[in-house]
């Protein structure tokens, strides 16, 4: 190969091993290629000439060079970075929606984007989290799968049929009208509206319980009847238990403050004596009942009464597990 030749795969070669996020250093790469430093100084210049005359192209990529490291990287315009596919894949593996296969399968692609060295840090990082990594139990095949095929649907507005497990494990068929797909808790839901029901309400449909989808020829149009805001219904909706819109007020003492405002993003804080507050919130159902039971004595229901009378009620039913006549086991 002609000494051109050369010099133009050594420049792509540093090009590509700077995209994936390593370290150039002029030093380093003369003794790698056998060339003097001056060989390599000259050809970081090239790049960033082909960088600053082609912003048509690359965007706002830039090579710089960072003093600390006596290293140049690149700072990539819509590139994602070593760390942000570490937070990505934490979060993937945090939440247990998808498979074990589908997650090793997803890591193994996004590795690709990251330097040598970088890939070995992502690898002992997660290591040990894949194997001890437990999904969520699924009745369908791939969670994924399903994922796409809905979203498909929901793009072309195309009616389908689904078969589906309810939460007492009983099989079912529904004609559905697909509206969006939404994530909260360990799984991802389709809201969709029955095709037999007009302007019926949205319901809820755990992906990884549907088995089976079938679409339809059949397209529709939705109309007002079927308008929402999903990022309303996210924000408002704990567990994705459905049920009537209502304000609700209780008190927390400081402690479970933070994560009660975290969880229902529509709390806010209205009053404040000590180390307790009384908070408002707009939600959905009963679903946040359960999560503000999980916060045990640390809150109180104070309004509305039925609100009030539902927490009373749960706490009433948990008590009598623990308060059985003599001193029987009850399990």
């Amino acid at each position: 190969m002609s000494s051109a030749g050369t010099k133009k795969n050594r420049m792509l070669e540093i090009f590509f091993r700077a995209m994936k996020g390593e370290a150039i250093s002029v030093q380093n790469l003369a003794r790698e290629y056998g060339v003097s430093g001056k060989s390599v100084s000259r050809d970081l210049g090239e790049i960033k000439n082909f960088l600053c005359e082609n912003r048509e192209l690359v965007g706002n990529t830039e090579l710089k060079y960072a003093a600390n490291a006596k290293a140049y990287y690149l700072e990539l315009d819509g590139f994602l970075l070593s760390k942000e596919l570490v937070a990505v894949i934490k979060m993937m593996i945090g939440c247990r929606a998808f498979g074990k296969m589908e997650i090793l399968e997803i890591v193994s692609k996004l590795k690709h984007f990251t330097s040598c060295n970088d890939r070995a840090m992502l690898e002992k990082i997660i290591r040990k989290e894949m194997y001890h990594y437990h999904e969520v139990r699924h009745d369908c095949k791939s969670v994924i799968q399903n994922l796409w095929q809905l979203v498909r649907c929901i793009y072309g507005k195309t009616e389908i049929s689904v078969r589906y497990y309810k939460i007492t494990r009983e099989l079912v068929t529904r004609r559905l009208r697909p509206a969006a797909i939404t994530f909260s808790d360990y799984y991802f839901y389709l809201i969709a509206f029955r095709c037999d029901e007009e302007g019926g309400k949205p319901l809820y449909y755990r992906v990884d319980r549907i088995i089976q989808i079938v679409e339809h020829r059949q397209h529709f149009q939705p109309d007002s009847a079927y308008d929402f805001d999903e990022g309303e219904l996210r924000s408002k909706i704990q567990f994705m238990t459905p049920g009537e819109y209502r304000k609700i007020r209780f008190s927390c003492t400081d402690n479970s403050l933070q994560a009660i405002l975290d969880k229902i993003p529509t709390a806010r804080v209205v009053d404040k004596s000590g180390d307790m507050s009384i908070l408002e919130a707009e939600v959905y159902g009963r679903g946040v009942n359960m999560f503000l039971l999980s916060q045990g004595s640390r809150v109180k229901a104070l309004y509305p009464e039925g609100f009030v009378e539902e927490m009373r009620e749960e706490i009433g039913k948990m008590c009598s597990l623990y308060h059985c006549a003599g001193n029987d086991n009850p399990l």
